[in-house]
């Protein structure tokens, strides 16, 4: 098959996948493998970001990566830790889809800390080729290829069609995410759970329901060590601190069973031997944090998320007509709009769409002291 055949075919192929509503490691594994065709690569990670933040929340390893996660928390270090040209938010803030890593350090992995501290000393790997998938409603994703030892590098034509690739894989992870759905859900216990490290960057200490939640995000097959999510937070944490980021680090990620969380690190005051400590907390998310996902995902207008915000507090047309001051008629055509973007055909359905079925079987029981449902009996 010739190269330009074999492009032709992973575009429409993917194009087809994005637009399908698979779930998510359905999407990634189709997907790869179709991208496999036309670029050879011996591993990869295909990752979910937060497009809040742009920081990884979840992935799946393929190739010679499946079964290692030895490198996944040193690799969080150096992503996060502001001194890698070629981090995925680095690439955003560049406005550069996709690159080569040969490319970038004029064929001297080593100028790269990613490739010379992490990558190069456990794995037989040469060239990575790094791509964000990126669209309006923001960056849903990212995917590192790496070719074998001694394999020609990731050449222009490679990087231009992972490049026009990147909208219809950041679609098919979006709706991914909303299509999947979990087995049977395990309780969490409700409240947030904490996990603390140390200068050394060990977990210093951690609740019980630190390491749940941390158990249910790796339970999904090719994952790694969820960790790793963790120590990003924190060394993003310290970049705060010292004033090299203008935000504090914070990520929703969906576990296995079809929950989702909300992960944010802060650093701790304090001297001594506790100075440099870092703080993670971990909770369910609250219904605003998954509607404000879900607004994203679907690319509502800000109008369309205000009529899904009342909609979603039992109001009716002319009592959201009121509160947005509008007419019942635009009212229904806002309604029109946000049904036709999520997939749905009633009221009924958005709010079991917005909600992923996570907060409406406990909608009856009690709210606990930390604010959240409490277990159903």
């Amino acid at each position: 098959m010739s190269t330009a055949i074999a492009f032709a075919r992973v575009r429409s192929d993917v194009d087809v996948l994005s637009r399908a509503g698979l779930p998510l490691l359905q999407f990634i594994d189709e997907a790869s493998a179709a991208l496999q065709q036309a670029v050879p690569f011996v591993a990869g990670c295909l990752s979910t970001l937060d497009p809040a933040t742009t920081m990884v929340s979840s992935t799946r390893k393929l190739g010679a990566l499946e079964e290692r996660n030895d490198a996944d928390v040193p690799w969080a270090k150096v992503e996060y830790g502001g001194l890698e040209p070629t981090a995925f938010t680095a690439m955003l803030a560049a406005g550069r889809t996709s690159v080569s890593v040969a490319q970038s350090t004029g064929g001297d992995l080593d100028r790269s800390p990613r490739m010379s501290e992490v990558v190069l000393p456990r794995f037989d790997f040469g060239d990575e080729a790094r791509t964000v998938f990126a669209e309006r409603s923001g960056a849903w994703g990212s995917l590192a290829m790496f070719r074998g030892a001694g394999e020609p590098d990731f050449d222009h034509d490679e990087l231009a069609l992972l490049a026009e690739l990147a909208p219809a894989f950041a679609r098919g992870l979006r709706t991914g995410l909303l299509a999947q759905h979990g087995g049977d859900r395990t309780e969490s216990g409700g409240g947030p759970a904490v996990v603390i490290i140390d200068a050394d960057d060990r977990i210093a200490a951690s609740s019980p329901g630190a390491e749940a939640h941390l158990a249910r995000m790796g339970l999904a097959p090719g994952g790694g060590d969820p960790r790793f999510i963790v120590h990003g937070l924190a060394t993003g944490a310290r970049r705060f601190a010292r004033g090299e980021s203008d935000r504090m680090p914070r990520i929703r990620a969906r576990t296995a069973d079809g929950v989702w969380l909300v992960l944010q690190a802060a650093p701790l005051g304090g001297g001594g031997e506790r100075a440099g400590d870092v703080v993670v907390t971990i909770e369910e998310a609250r219904p605003q944090e998954v509607l404000d996902l879900v607004a994203d995902a679907f690319g509502l207008t800000a109008r369309e998320r205000d009529v899904v915000g009342a909609v979603l507090r039992g109001a009716d047309t002319r009592e959201i007509a009121a509160s947005l001051h509008l007419s019942p008629y635009t009212v229904q055509d806002h309604l029109k709009s946000v049904f036709d973007k999520a997939g749905v055909g009633s009221r009924r359905e958005l709010v079991a769409r917005v909600y992923f079925d996570q907060y409406v079987p406990r909608a009856g029981n009690a709210l606990g002291p930390a604010g959240w449902y409490t277990a159903g009996s």
